[in-house]
């Protein structure tokens, strides 16, 4: 259990029993110590020269089927859970990463990503102590400030591996100049996994084509998919392969059908998140009625292997729901329900389409935020990229409103009409989405609520909306279009 508000750490074996401690953690911290005071565990205090703190007392021997550590889940769309990943998991996990990345021991990597993160911490450091190889870590807040730097250490220490996030390859682009990238030399970079949020195909175009002049190989872009409950990683594609791009219908979609679009209005462009891992199998479910669905029809992401974790901490009732599924009409037990929307197509290849949680309806038709959210950061300059949160809610008189929320970006705050952003938000989705946004609310850049790991927090933001506690740059202009939510 790492503790994010403090210097000091606590690694718990979770039998319970014992707990080793920092000893500054006593004299800086005593207040740690007395939260963790009722799971009953037995201090050990070790000083720079390890001495137990009572005599002959000795760690257990560890098993395969023994807790490693507790990985909390984002909290995206409800509180934080603690995942049981075991030894097994993670030796699992990491062996499927080696198999599907291709890894050796001369694989090295470099990585920002925060420790607390399982794509920084799994992915990066415990899978390079894995394999033997290098890995090179970078401050976070230093890649947010100059995000280039990644790209130089990439360069300077000829990585192999290096992966983070969407977002973060968008950064690259928008931060970027000639002179910051000045005799920078990517070629060496093989393996540019991008996970942990969804991903977006012209973000991994604009990607390729700013940085192909510095040997970045297009083919190097790595998509893949995972979550805290099953270690880390779930699928992933091929090494050298480049992305699975599919331009399918963006009507069959909202009816939960992936079949190719008729017209260029019709079309939106899906990623591919690659196969399943060695070992391991991906099973599309309908969410209802638990039935596996064919090729091609959209449902709920169902994964079986030995990555899939052993529940939750101290949550029954959670961890038989999530990770005791059964497939109705087959006797296996034991899958991970894993929230999320997608489908596979002939070859195996898994498609993200969003979380089930955060689906919204309007008059009987499936939206799925993240794509309105990318149209409403995309219809102003103005407006911070990644910055956005769009979700269905109630009125005091019960009628659902379609509710928009964007960061404005800090440079534009005091150059800007409200009115006039709020009216090309509401023309942006219109046109792309043919449903009408009623509350648009423009906020300062920061204030969006994110977890940890960079994700949008939907569930929290709408309670702060309904609360009249998002501090607003301006009055939101919530007059609805009547037409197109009739």
């Amino acid at each position: 259990v790492s503790s994010r508000d403090s210097s000091a750490s606590i690694v718990a074996d979770c039998s319970p029993r014992f707990a080793i401690a920092n000893p500054d953690l006593m004299t800086d911290r005593p207040d740690m110590i007395e939260r963790f005071q009722s799971a009953g565990l037995e201090w050990l205090t070790l000083d720079r020269n390890a001495v137990p703190a009572k005599e002959g007392l000795s760690l257990p021997a560890a098993s395969r089927d023994d807790i490693a550590f507790l990985q909390y889940t984002s909290g995206s769309t409800s509180a934080p859970k603690g995942v049981m990943v075991s030894h097994g998991n993670l030796l699992a996990n990491l062996e499927m990463k080696q198999i599907a990345l291709g890894n050796t021991r001369q694989s090295a990597y470099v990585s920002w990503v925060p420790l607390y993160h399982d794509m920084g911490l799994i992915a990066n450091v415990l899978q390079t102590l894995y394999l033997g190889s290098l890995c090179v870590l970078l401050s976070p807040v230093t890649f947010l400030q100059r995000p280039t730097i990644w790209l130089r250490a990439i360069h300077q220490y000829r990585a192999e591996v290096a992966g983070a996030p969407n977002f973060a390859f968008d950064l690259c682009v928008s931060r970027f100049s000639v002179e910051q990238m000045k005799d920078v030399d990517l070629s060496c970079w093989k393996v540019a996994f991008n996970a942990a949020e969804p991903i977006r195909a012209d973000t991994l175009e604009r990607f390729a084509s700013a940085f192909a002049p510095y040997g970045f190989d297009a083919q190097a872009i790595y998509p893949g998919y995972g979550m805290a409950e099953a270690t880390v990683l779930i699928s992933s594609g091929r090494r050298g392969a480049g992305a699975a791009t599919r331009a399918v219908s963006r009507d069959a979609l909202q009816r939960h059908r992936a079949i190719p679009s008729v017209n260029s209005e019709d079309s939106y462009v899906v990623v591919g998140c690659g196969q399943a891992l060695a070992g391991e199998r991906i099973a599309i479910v309908d969410p209802e009625s638990r039935q596996r669905l064919d090729i091609d029809l959209i449902g709920e992401v169902w994964v079986h292997g030995p990555n899939v974790a052993q529940g939750y901490w101290r949550q029954p009732e959670a961890t038989a729901s999530t990770f005791k599924a059964r497939i109705e009409g087959e006797g296996e037990e034991g899958w991970l329900r894993t929230g999320d929307l997608g489908f596979l197509d002939e070859a195996g290849e898994l498609y993200l389409t969003g979380r089930i949680k955060d689906l919204i309806i309007v008059r009987g038709m499936n939206h799925y935020p993240q794509d309105i959210e990318h149209t409403v950061e995309n219809s102003h300059p103005a407006l911070r990229k990644q910055g956005a949160a769009v979700f269905a809610a109630l009125d005091a008189g019960g009628a659902q409103k379609l509710v928009a929320v964007q960061e404005v970006e800090r440079t534009q705050r005091h150059h800007i009409s409200t009115e006039d952003i709020a009216g090309c938000i509401r023309e942006a989705v219109v046109n792309e989405h043919e449903i009408g946004i009623d509350v648009v609310v423009l906020i300062r850049p920061g204030a969006l609520p994110k977890t940890t790991s960079g994700k949008i927090q939907r569930n929290l933001t709408r309670q702060l909306w309904e609360q009249g506690l998002l501090e607003t740059l301006g009055p939101p202009a919530e007059q609805p279009l009547r037409a197109t939510q009739s």
